[in-house]
């Protein structure tokens, strides 16, 4: 049977089942909404994966987004930016506390402590409940754990060039690096980088999560529906990096730092349908 392919987009990326019908043909949605009878879809094993630069050059763009919405979300954004910040004044100090304790040296000779802290505070950004993690520690002891968690940590930021960034992050993801620490997974992972480039990273630490990750708050605020991580080819890592990319530039400049950007988009979330 043929590929499935959206006939409004000519997309054949995340596209699902949604019911079977008699003589093998089925009833598919791609990720716009549209659905449509189909003689059948190829699984995903059969699907040819694309390259990293293909994938990245299909993802969602700035200029995807309507203009009549970039309009509204503009009036959004002058009318939050007109009423000073309320900034948590420990958010500075504390991320450049951890900027030295992430650099080579800092992971080697930290105390445990230092990291297991980090993993269970809420300044400038919050990674929520962490029992996973602090339940894997307990039982692995503070040497063995924190020598997991720098492994962690020191691979994401500095492991081998040749392995992009995104594909060092899913690689910690999905449990292939067995030093990978337990529980140190993605909001943690994206913690340590809104640390580590706090000019780059927005602090929205899920990709996708029912109080607004980065996947709802493009559909939301800017009417881009951005692919679900169980699509072939796709990659958690390679999306949440991509939708940060994405999502930093069309949110713009004139905010205090990324904290406050970030916190824009969470409070425009719920306004832009209302301002048109």
């Amino acid at each position: 049977m043929s590929m499935a392919m959206c006939p409004l987009c000519s997309d054949d990326e995340d596209i699902e089942v949604r019911a079977t019908l008699d003589g093998g043909r089925r009833v598919v949605r791609h990720r716009c909404g549209f659905e449509w009878e189909h003689g059948g879809l190829p699984s995903p094993q059969k699907q040819t994966p694309r390259s990293f630069e293909a994938l990245k050059a299909r993802f969602p763009k700035p200029e995807d987004v309507d203009p009549e919405r970039l309009e509204r979300v503009a009036r959004l954004k002058a009318q939050y930016l007109a009423v000073k910040p309320d900034l948590d004044s420990r958010v500075a100090a504390y991320w450049a506390k951890y900027q030295e304790v992430f650099a080579p040296d800092g992971l080697r000779t930290c105390n445990p402590q230092v990291l297991k802290d980090f993993a269970n505070s809420e300044i400038g950004a919050r990674p929520g409940n962490q029992a996973t993690f602090n339940s894997a520690w307990n039982d692995m002891g503070d040497a063995a754990a924190a020598e997991a968690t720098r492994s962690t940590i020191g691979y994401l930021l500095h492991g081998p060039g040749e392995v992009p960034l995104e594909d060092r992050l899913q690689q910690l993801l999905d449990g292939s690096k067995p030093f990978a620490m337990t529980g140190f997974k993605e909001a943690l992972l994206t913690r340590v980088l809104c640390v580590v480039y706090p000019e780059r990273f927005l602090t929205i630490l899920k990709y996708m999560t029912d109080a607004g990750g980065k996947r709802e708050i493009a559909r939301l605020v800017y009417g881009l529906e951005l692919p679900a991580p169980e699509s072939v080819s796709w990659t958690r890592g390679r999306l949440i990096l991509w939708s940060n990319d994405l999502l930093r530039t069309l949110v713009g400049e004139g905010f205090a730092n990324q904290q406050h950007s970030a916190a824009f988009l969470w409070w425009a979330k719920d306004r832009v349908e209302r301002s048109g």
